[in-house]
């Protein structure tokens, strides 16, 4: 089978099999009001096996949005709400004796769901930060000395609040490498906030969300979006795009280097991949276009990008540093 047989093959079972996006998009509006952009993002983590950092002020439906997506989507739903007293075992589980039988048993923590909810994860000290590594990275989870696997799907989306600094214990870069996304979200509009407004003070809030796909038609849509063809150009369009963090110099942009302190790990480029993936699926389609890479490109890099102190002086984030390179790198 020739290439354009396979990609023809591949569009017609993404067109087909694509249209639950609009179900649970259309299910969630019903819901949420605006936060179209961040609900796009919710579902490239569901369908490339990645989990989302949102960050935003308080108010703006970040937990709501998560926990409708979950009941839209028919998956075991779990909340944790971080905070400067939470141990490991709070979240991954622990071994509990068990008196009459005289042994340990293991009792599963929140983690064991399909989505888990970290809410303000930035408040959790580092113990706890550090027992969500293995299992955002490996699925699995090691209590006492058996390890014990997650089901699938499985995402850790994840919310913190940019302003409030007290009480709080900023990410290891080791942890944000491993969130695939980092979503910035933004006030809704003059509009949506005033139908935000009648929903909310003439009771017409819509409280259910039905459950319109199936966890095994999520499945089914990953091995899907795995088999979206993506052109060697669009790989090296990345290399190139990730390649430009971390040796601006070699493309021209010798202005950007002293501003960044590291540029994206191999995660980056793998992300931006899966990510890309994601995107055409969700416009139906079966091969990725440049149009998916830039689409996806800051919320993959933002968080994966260091910025000197320089920059820092200078108002410059890693958000003018990304704008730079799209600008710069050569488009296939």
């Amino acid at each position: 089978m020739n290439i354009e047989e396979d990609i023809l093959r591949v569009n017609e079972a993404v067109e087909a099999k694509a249209t639950f996006i609009e179900q649970i998009r259309k299910e969630l509006s019903e819901k949420i009001v605006g936060q179209s952009y961040m609900i796009d993002r919710l579902l490239i983590g569901l369908l490339s096996n990645g989990h989302v950092l949102l960050e935003g002020v308080p108010g703006l439906a970040k937990t709501l949005t998560i926990k409708s997506l979950a009941q839209s989507v028919h998956g075991q739903f779990s909340r944790i709400q971080f905070t400067p007293d939470l141990l490991p075992a709070d979240v991954i589980g622990t071994m509990i004796y068990n008196q009459p039988k005289n042994e340990f048993s293991v009792r599963k923590g929140p983690i064991f769901a399909n989505f888990v909810l970290a809410d303000e994860i930035n408040r959790a000290p580092a113990k706890v930060q550090s027992a969500l590594l293995e299992a955002m990275q490996e699925k699995q989870v090691t209590i006492g000395d058996k390890s014990y696997k997650i089901d699938e799907p499985f995402l850790v989306l994840a919310t913190q609040n940019p302003l409030e600094q007290e009480g709080t214990y900023a990410l290891p870069e080791a942890q944000v490498d491993r969130f695939m996304l980092k979503v910035i979200v933004g006030y809704p509009s003059k509009k949506e906030e005033q139908i935000i407004i009648r929903q909310q003070t003439q009771g017409k809030q819509n409280t259910s969300v039905n459950a319109v796909v199936t966890l095994d038609e999520i499945r089914e849509a990953r091995e899907l979006v795995d088999q979206i063809y993506m052109d060697e150009k669009i790989e090296k369009y990345i290399l190139d795009i990730v390649f430009a963090t971390r040796y601006p110099e070699q493309y021209g942009l010798d202005a950007l280097k002293p501003f960044i302190s590291y540029g994206g790990s191999p995660r980056a480029s793998i992300n931006m991949a899966l990510a890309g993936k994601a995107h055409a699926f969700m416009q139906q389609r079966g091969y990725v276009i440049p149009e998916d890479i830039k689409a996806i490109c800051k919320d993959v890099l933002r968080h994966r990008i260091g910025i000197t102190y320089e920059a820092e002086a200078e108002n410059i984030t890693s958000e003018n540093i990304i704008d730079d390179i799209l600008k710069t790198v050569q488009v296939p």
